[in-house]
């Protein structure tokens, strides 16, 4: 049975993230471990291309992944987690990364495939990745809030800001808030 069938028949002739079954075809997941059908996903055109291109992306075509999240398929879970880190500016897709569960060698595959080149590391020289646990090192004014967050406060799945090698996100008091590097500890 070729990839495609495969695909087809684990799909059911829906793309594995909208369900759409207009334009479907194989997409590779990068980077790929194995060379079989668990390191693709059967997808519609319109989905590859908003995954392709971060300028085309709709926001809203992507709610889908409030289901699609939950699929067996290790691929699948990685795209829903890739998408949901691109889109987290949005506000919803915050709720459901804090409720995708992935095991480790899935969320390693995840985070390889969004590494950027920006190296994020802490006060310590430690370097960040997506998902880890960091410190505060002090108290921090948050801006835009009347609180304050506090040295020793624990930011659990941390995100890294692509394009900036000292920012990162997490949550502190129920808040999502924009963390420079230099004051938080990996650990």
């Amino acid at each position: 049975m070729s990839f495609e069938k495969e695909l087809q028949t684990r799909s059911e002739s829906k793309c594995e993230l909208c369900e759409s079954s207009d334009g479907l075809s194989v997409y590779a997941v990068q980077p790929k471990r194995n060379e079989n059908a668990d390191d693709h996903a059967y997808l519609c055109a319109k989905c590859i291309e908003q995954i392709e291109d971060a300028d085309r992306i709709e926001p809203n075509h992507w709610r889908c992944l409030n289901n699609s999240m939950w699929s067996p398929v290790p691929a699948v879970q990685v795209l829903a987690y890739r998408m949901l880190h691109q889109l987290k500016g949005e506000g919803w897709p915050d709720e459901l990364l804090e409720m995708l569960f992935l095991d480790d060698e899935t969320q390693e595959w995840a985070n390889d495939g969004m590494a950027s080149g920006v190296k994020h590391v802490d006060a310590n020289g430690a370097i960040l990745q997506a998902g880890d646990t960091v410190v505060l090192t002090q108290d921090l004014k948050v801006k835009g809030t009347s609180f304050t967050a506090k040295r020793g406060t624990a930011v659990r799945r941390i995100s890294l800001v692509a394009d900036n090698p000292e920012h990162i996100e997490g949550k502190v008091e129920g808040q999502r808030i924009v963390i420079l590097t230099k004051f938080v500890r990996k650990k």
